[in-house]
């Protein structure tokens, strides 16, 4: 991090206004640096690769690229930049992707100037960050329990579960998949519930009896 421009930052936003807004509110504030703005996913990735920002203020859904495929792109390209997503949306379809595809935080757009600022340092550091409303929703889908085998597996918990069949271990699947292994262990966790087992071997056994391993 320079410590001559403070903390560096680049502010991804569809609209205007709001990117208005967000590099005035820093810009007035000491300790922060804006080196620029993108207006989509796409943009985002040729900005921070340019720039290399300490951090990334990502909105989620963006026509012309979207923030999660983003964050999933920054993580693939092992980035510097620490990613805090800045959105108007809290559901679980928006909150658990974007953290698995390697966002450092996730605040709502309504959260207060000073609480921002805070988050934005910490991302900076490499310190998770969640609104509480956020944080709930992920407390809640690890600990509601559901029926096992009722919901399906994602496309990347496919991928985990087969490079586990074939033995492979969590680093080299983080390898593999170009992923952290805490994320291994997240997609493990979940595919762990969905197919109501404890462990690798069960899983990968389960797998084959339903024929989701072929």
């Amino acid at each position: 991090m320079t410590s001559d421009v403070g903390i560096s930052v680049l502010i991804v936003d569809d609209h205007p206004v709001v990117r208005d807004g967000l590099r005035g509110m820093f810009e007035s504030a000491p300790g922060f640096t804006v080196l620029g703005e993108a207006s989509n996913g796409v943009e985002a990735l040729e900005r921070a690769a340019a720039l290399d920002p300490d951090v990334i203020l990502m909105d989620l859904r963006m026509p012309g690229g979207g923030g999660v495929d983003a964050i999933a792109e920054l993580t693939r390209r092992s980035a510097r930049s620490k990613v805090l997503v800045l959105t108007t949306y809290d559901t679980d379809s928006d909150t658990l992707p974007a953290i698995e595809a390697g966002a450092t935080g996730y605040l709502l757009k309504d959260a207060p100037r000073d609480e921002l600022f805070t988050a934005v340092r910490a991302a900076a550091e490499g310190r998770t960050v969640l609104s509480p409303a956020v944080a709930s929703r992920l407390v809640s889908a690890v600990r509601t329990p559901r029926a096992p085998g009722n919901e399906p597996l994602s496309a990347r918990e496919r991928e985990v579960l087969a490079l586990v069949a074939r033995g492979t271990s969590n680093r080299e699947i983080a390898r593999e998949l170009f992923i952290s292994e805490a994320t291994v262990k997240t997609h493990l966790t979940h595919l762990y519930a969905k197919l109501g087992v404890k462990d690798r071997a069960a899983a990968v056994a389960t797998a084959y009896d339903r024929g989701i391993l072929g």
